[in-house]
């Protein structure tokens, strides 16, 4: 039973976006991801896909590395186009296959539903393997900080964030051992089907939940001995500076593609 799970990975490379401050990234990763919801023809997604594929192509990163981050939603972005397939009625009947029949407006909403969710995902992947789970959580933690005069913990939920995006790949790392001890004393853990697949995972849930809780107790224990309090006053190794020229550069082009998106939806 393979364990794989890259979420919370990063792909060291130098590249003009990986050089960008996780800010502009983050803030440039959301209203994209935003703006994928409102593509519903085929110039809006030919411009939302031109920006998309530029990003990666700057970025530098393997194909397969960033379709591996999407690699588990894939198949319930396939289950839900084949829905609007067969059960959108609208538009003219294209091909009857007995008691089912596909219209036109079903083949569109399959196809845009999946390309515009399809450049969301990879943006948010490309976020992610361009950006240190760090830089990411005190990116988070700069933008928010207007919220901590209305009393809201901005500090500590970035903590918690960021504890949680460390211990994803020590976590994988630890089932895959649990895996691999619990095949050596003769569980079943391989199995075709989502139902064998279930049952191979109750055999991990336990020690893998018992593992998580004593991580939990150490890193607690350790910021504890170090009178770890956060909140105000805490300053980081790391200070987040904009670049002018690289960090502007990169909002004014995306800028210019929000305007674009805009001015074909007026259009339209």
């Amino acid at each position: 039973m393979g364990v794989r799970v890259s979420a919370g990975s990063y792909y060291s490379v130098a590249s003009p976006i990986h050089a960008l401050d996780p800010r502009v990234k983050l803030l440039i990763a959301i209203f994209f991801m935003v703006s994928c919801l409102f593509v519903d023809d085929i110039a809006t997604l030919a411009v939302a896909g031109a920006f998309c594929i530029g990003a990666i192509l700057a970025a530098r990163v393997p194909l397969g590395r960033l379709l591996a981050q999407i690699r588990p939603v894939i198949a319930f972005l396939l289950l839900t186009s084949l829905l609007n397939l067969f059960f959108v009625h609208t538009g003219e009947v294209v091909v009857a296959l007995g008691p089912l029949a596909l219209h036109s407006g079903g083949i569109a909403a399959a196809a845009f539903y999946t390309m515009r969710f399809l450049l969301l995902l990879l943006m948010g992947s490309l976020l992610m393997l361009t950006t240190q789970a760090m830089a990411l959580t005190d990116a988070a933690e700069r933008l928010l900080s207007p919220l901590t005069r209305l009393g809201l913990p901005v500090g500590e939920l970035c903590l918690v964030l960021s504890i949680a995006l460390r211990f994803v790949p020590t976590l994988a790392r630890e089932a895959q051992h649990i895996a691999v001890a619990q095949t050596a004393r003769g569980a079943a853990l391989e199995g075709k089907g989502a139902l064998a697949y279930a049952r191979a995972c109750v055999p991990l849930v336990v020690p893998l939940f018992a593992s998580a809780l004593r991580h939990a107790e150490h890193l607690a224990r350790a910021m504890d001995a170090r009178c770890y309090t956060g909140g105000a006053g805490r300053t980081h190794y790391h200070a987040l500076r904009l670049d002018i020229r690289h960090d502007g550069a990169a909002a004014a082009l995306f800028a210019t593609y929000l305007i674009m998106l805009a001015a074909l939806k007026l259009i339209g």
